[in-house]
């Protein structure tokens, strides 16, 4: 059982984690072991609620294929527990990003008094510079 937080939580036959050869530079134990982790959550088949689904079908990750399902490639740590674990923390991540609501943004004006000092601070560096120029004689 994955814990996302109070409300949401995941099964552990909804993702399916793969271990698969780390790339990059490591020497040749990197051609050995298997310690990169691939894990995939299939949004559309998940327990999670409607409105939860469609936020996570819509953001706009390079990480969702077209099928709805998301592929999270762990390969940064050492051992394979350690990227399942990161792996899951991204997943979890991932998810609590979407239950996050943006308050809409409600259009403030600047005061009267902010306006009024905004315009004297501008004819006031105004007269500074006019006062660094040439005198004509």
């Amino acid at each position: 059982m994955i814990i996302i937080n109070n409300t949401i939580s995941l099964h552990d036959n909804e993702i399916e984690i793969s271990a698969i050869r780390a790339q990059g530079a490591g020497g040749q134990n990197v051609n050995k072991v298997s310690s990169a982790i691939h894990l995939r959550f299939d949004i559309p088949a998940s327990s999670l609620n409607d409105e939860l689904k469609q936020r996570l079908l819509a953001s706009n990750d390079k990480r969702i294929t077209k099928e709805g399902v998301l592929v999270i490639k762990a390969q940064s740590l050492r051992t394979q527990e350690q990227n399942r674990l990161d792996a899951i923390e991204r997943l979890q991540q991932f998810i609590i990003e979407a239950t996050r609501v943006n308050r809409p943004r409600t259009p403030t004006k600047p005061s009267r008094s902010a306006r009024r000092k905004r315009t004297d601070q501008k004819t006031q560096r105004g007269k500074t510079k006019a006062l660094r120029r040439k005198v004509d004689i």
